[in-house]
């Protein structure tokens, strides 16, 4: 099963959701990419990854234009803010979705309500993408 995970930079919550369905089941073949990839991940985002065991860190930011071309079960978009777009894929694709979520990059305040933003918005991706793998991917394997 062929899964592409987007969002805008590709650096933190399509990440974190692709490092979940990694670790849901090695069977699946998950990428990420943005509309406008940062060309890095998000250091925090690594950071509340490993804490939970999972390493993202050797994770690329890929560009969306890398998989314009393939095939893909589902294409989920990430993006959550009303002020931000999310991309549209043209691709040929089985099942389009959308789960968003709020960008924890953009948290302002103390260096501990950031933090505790990566912790909320990692965990609520956790949550959103057990569901989803286990409606409807699970059954489908």
């Amino acid at each position: 099963m062929k899964i592409l995970i987007l969002c805008t930079g590709n650096s933190c919550r399509s990440q974190m959701a692709h490092g979940f369905m990694q670790s849901f089941d090695s069977r699946l073949d998950v990428y990420s990419a943005g509309t406008e990839a940062s060309g890095k991940l998000n250091h925090k985002a690594v950071e509340v990854m490993n804490e939970i065991g999972i390493d993202i860190s050797h994770h690329t930011s890929d560009s969306v234009d890398l998989y314009l071309g393939k095939e893909w079960d589902y294409v989920i978009t990430v993006c959550g803010g009303a002020n931000e777009n999310c991309p549209a894929f043209l691709g040929k694709v089985k099942h389009r979705l959308h789960i968003g979520f709020d960008d924890p990059s953009h948290a302002t305040g103390t260096p501990e309500f950031i933090q505790s933003e990566y912790y909320r918005v990692r965990d609520e991706i956790k949550a959103g993408f057990r569901k989803f793998y286990d409606e409807q991917i699970k059954p489908q394997l």
